[in-house]
């Protein structure tokens, strides 16, 4: 899938990694494994795993099932 976005001109905008932060937060939304969304991003899984606290989001998992999901994506 590939997702075309205008943003609007704002500083805060200027150096974020927009591909980046919504990798991420489909990964905390429990919607892609830390594996795929490495994979998407082209990078190793200790990487992604190592850029989340960048976008706010948490390396751990919020339950026990999506550990697991992500452990047999990985």
């Amino acid at each position: 899938m590939k997702i075309i976005l205008e943003l609007p001109e704002k500083p805060e905008l200027q150096n974020l990694d927009v591909t980046g932060y919504l990798i991420a937060k489909l990964y905390q939304d429990g919607l892609l494994s830390a594996g795929q969304a490495a994979q998407v991003l082209g990078i190793t899984h200790k990487k992604f795993l190592e850029s989340l606290g960048g976008f706010g989001v948490s390396v751990f998992s919020e339950s026990a099932e999506d550990f697991l999901n992500d452990v047999k994506n990985a």
